[in-house]
């Protein structure tokens, strides 16, 4: 994957050297496709703004926790 063009947000864990998950803006890209999450497989996802946020949304209200106990 080429990072030209891409704004690069957050790195998620960057601790070690393994290549951990990144977000990215592509402002060149679609409304629907701007968002590009790619992780250290070299796969990527791309969304829109909306389709992230409503995943950070519950995270922030701690879905995720619940999703995490068996």
């Amino acid at each position: 994957m080429s990072d030209a063009g891409l704004e690069h947000v957050v790195t998620f864990c960057g601790q070690c050297s393994c290549g951990c998950p990144q977000l990215y803006v592509d402002h060149d890209a679609a409304p629907d496709r701007r968002i590009v999450l790619t992780d250290d497989f070299g796969q990527r996802i791309q969304m829109s703004e909306g389709q992230l946020r409503d995943p950070v949304e519950h995270t922030a209200l701690d879905v995720g926790n619940e999703i995490a106990q068996p």
